[in-house]
């Protein structure tokens, strides 16, 4: 039987580990191209023969996903998997509509395809949107964990960016390993958090051996985090699944892909933000995690924030810089800095559209519906240059950074600011330490 031709439609994470988990060494299949979408600046490039496998010697090329139905057409597919996340039932299916009109299947794998078994217990956070509180739920859990005595490893959802051959295994376990690995602003969001408190966390391509180094971590491994990125499922078979569900956007749960299969997968539901979403919109998602998830444990949650100095917010002119995919595909409205901002009193939200410059006022012209929030985009040295070159031409009294890092030691702010920081906070029974007694009992940990 004549082999398939395929492309894989994605955004450098899953579409990654689709092709090595399930067509690397595939002979039935011909993967003759990838199309990126979402991440800026990642098409026009190679997934490197080096990561291709032995029947892709010159490794498989990259394009916009613009340029799908002619790809169809001029190579001639018969199948286009889907592979990537936090995106509507509606852009689903409207890639759907050009990939079958441009005579092609239109595919989405599934777990059973994709999930790599773990030789030790794995836990998996994942969320139904971009932006619920996944990173500060997987840092609960092993902070929970380690106060009894394990030793956990962190793995988190690919964000491989830059040289994808140097990035097949990434370990980070001090601040300069961030430097080492070229990190970007979003990385880092994602890693420094982990860092800062003295546990090591995994990143990279290949998933299978990024998971093999992790189990055999020279600092020692008892369990594997899974830390989950967008609203995707995990990439692990998890022995247990948790999914943080957002109130601040309720019935997303039901409309976003693939959030509706991480909350159908989950053995515990965390509703954050408790303590800042409407009681219409909490209500809401307790009915739709009883729909689609009945036999899941429901665990509330909050996120209260702290701030290093109130005095920088309070009757001040403020700029609020948030974490970038939140409020671009995240499509969020508030964040942490916007919370800090209201609580303590800041006289305005300074608008920074008139002033954003260079990828930046790309980014505002691609999610016109930001609003008056900087997003703190930085994939690049040029993103870098041009958000610290708006941040510094707003015309506001302070700036409020509500991203995970210490934004400060990558650009120079020239004005007064502070950080706002988050954690988990569960509410009353049942919580985190009870699950996690019973789950280390289970695994004789």
């Amino acid at each position: 039987m004549a082999k398939k031709n395929v492309i894989i439609i994605g955004a450098a994470g899953r579409d990654f580990h689709n092709f090595n988990t399930y067509f690397r060494d595939n002979e039935d299949y011909n993967v003759l191209a990838f199309t990126a979408a979402q991440i800026p600046d990642i098409d026009g490039r190679k997934y490197p023969k080096e990561l291709a496998g032995k029947l892709y010697p010159d490794g498989i090329s990259i394009y916009e996903e613009k340029e799908l139905p002619d790809l169809i057409k001029n190579l001639k597919i018969d199948d286009c998997v889907f592979s990537y996340s936090d995106v509507t039932y509606q852009k689903v299916m409207a890639t759907s509509a050009i990939v079958n009109a441009a005579g092609a299947n239109f595919i989405l794998l599934g777990p059973n395809d994709t999930m790599v078994k773990s030789t030790k217990p794995v836990i998996a956070v994942g969320a139904t949107r971009t932006g619920c509180g996944k990173s500060q739920t997987s840092r609960r859990i092993i902070e929970i964990l380690m106060e009894k005595g394990l030793k956990v490893i962190a793995v988190r959802h690919p964000m491989p960016y830059g040289d994808l051959v140097r990035q097949k295994v990434q370990r980070f376990a001090e601040i300069s390993d961030l430097k080492k690995h070229d990190c970007t602003i979003e990385e880092m969001e994602e890693y420094e958090p982990h860092v800062v408190r003295g546990n090591v966390i995994y990143a990279g391509v290949d998933y299978e051996a990024i998971l093999r180094a992790a189990e055999n971590d020279p600092d020692g491994c008892d369990v594997v985090l899974w830390d989950g990125g967008n609203n995707d499922f995990p990439f692990y078979k998890p022995d247990l699944n948790i999914t943080v569900i957002d109130p601040h956007r309720p019935g997303h749960e039901t409309f976003y892909y693939p959030g509706e299969v991480t909350l159908r997968l989950s053995d515990v539901v965390v509703i954050n933000k408790i303590d800042s979403a409407p009681p219409e919109g909490i209500q809401t998602v307790r009915d739709n995690i009883r729909k689609l998830a009945p036999n899941a444990t429901v665990i509330d949650g909050a996120s209260p924030i702290k701030v290093d100095d109130i005095s920088v917010i309070t009757g001040k002119k403020v700029l609020v810089v948030e974490d970038g995919p939140t409020l671009t595909h995240g499509g969020m409205k508030i964040g942490a800095g916007t919370v800090a901002a209201t609580k303590f009193g800041a006289t305005e939200l300074v608008d920074p559209r008139p002033y954003v410059v260079g990828k930046l006022a790309e980014t505002f012209k691609i999610y016109p519906n930001i609003g008056t929030l900087l997003p703190a985009m930085g994939y690049s040295e040029e993103q870098l240059a041009d958000l610290e070159m708006t941040i510094n031409n707003t015309d506001c009294d302070s700036v409020i950074i509500g991203t995970p890092i210490d934004l400060n030691r990558i650009i120079k702010i020239t004005k007064p600011n502070t950080r706002v920081y988050y954690d988990l906070q569960e509410i009353g029974y049942p919580n985190l330490e009870g699950i996690l007694d019973d789950f280390v009992k289970e695994h004789k940990l």
